[in-house]
């Protein structure tokens, strides 16, 4: 392998990401038959800021999100008709995985591998508390787009909690509602 810059190398994959075209039926899915969970439910999330391809955006979105072992499922419904990642995907009628997600320590950094790795950024977000991610399309491949992002660590504190919720989880309350 070469130096060149790999998007790889910014880290593992941490989560895989789905926009579903009905959520509580994938709810069902994860909880009922691939037995993951809990989910937390995070609804009408506030963003600092957010552009889609450059341009500035307010995209009103929930996810929910639990832990497969160390791997986090999201899922992700938006509510509004803002051009998004997500509305482009539902506009397509696509279904399956929608992106991967690598946390990352310095989003300059990996903005600059993505750069150098011919990926395009399809959307970014500020997240309140300090966060920033990027989604890119690094073309060709199955078409999923890949997430990196750099979270405060009262974030990455909250993700350890729900990964150890997870590993005790019995199957009750399936769906938590946070904020």
């Amino acid at each position: 392998m070469t130096d060149k810059a790999l998007i790889a190398r910014l880290g593992p994959v941490m989560q895989m990401a789905y926009v579903p075209p009905n959520l509580d039926a994938a709810l069902r899915y994860w909880t009922d038959t691939m037995g993951v969970g809990p989910f937390y439910r995070l609804e009408h999330i506030a963003l600092d800021k957010a552009k889609y391809r450059g341009e500035e955006v307010q995209v009103d979105f929930s996810v929910c999100i639990a832990y497969w072992g160390d791997i986090q499922i999201e899922l992700i419904e938006q509510h509004d008709d803002a051009p998004s990642i997500y509305k482009r995907w539902r506009d397509e009628g696509r279904e399956g995985l929608h992106h991967v997600c690598i946390v990352v320590d310095d989003i300059a950094r990996a903005r600059e591998v993505c750069r150098q790795a011919g990926a395009s950024v399809e959307q970014e977000v500020w997240v309140a508390g300090g966060g920033e991610a990027i989604y890119v399309d690094a073309g060709g491949g199955p078409g999923s787009l890949i997430e990196i992002i750099q979270l405060p660590q009262a974030s990455l504190d909250f993700f350890a909690f729900m990964r150890e919720e997870a590993k005790h989880w019995d199957g009750r309350d399936p769906v938590r509602k946070l904020g």
